[in-house]
């Protein structure tokens, strides 16, 4: 069973979300935001990229034998990146896929992500 909702984002992009309702028991497959559209999908990919890349660079440094403060300096700006990349995909989520959560009862993904942030903020 298919289930369609429509959200208006407050720049006025409208959004088609379609939820697909499982028979199955007990599927631990995430499933909860398949469907939806995720505004920031391709910053994120930006960012990540970029965070890829600056490893690499900060690897090349190692290999090169570059001094350890230049190293850690450099290993300090890539956590604080992935930190900012996992604030733009948590508010990608609560945006687009805690509100149908909250709207439909759907504790499980409610308690999912309360776990995800656990970890996330470790």
């Amino acid at each position: 069973m298919k289930d369609k909702h429509t959200h208006i984002a407050e720049d006025g992009t409208v959004y088609e979300h379609t939820h697909h309702e499982h028979t199955h028991e007990h599927s631990h497959e995430h499933e909860h935001c398949h469907g939806h559209t995720h505004t920031n999908t391709k910053a994120v990919l930006n960012r990540l990229s970029r965070a890829i890349g600056h490893l690499e660079s900060i690897k090349r440094m190692v290999e090169d034998g570059r001094d350890c403060s230049e190293v850690l300096i450099q290993l300090s700006a890539v956590k604080s990146a992935i930190n900012n990349t996992g604030k733009v995909i948590l508010k990608d989520h609560i945006e687009h896929c805690m509100v149908d959560a909250v709207e439909s009862g759907d504790h499980k993904a409610i308690e999912e992500l309360t776990e995800a942030i656990d970890r996330f903020m470790k």
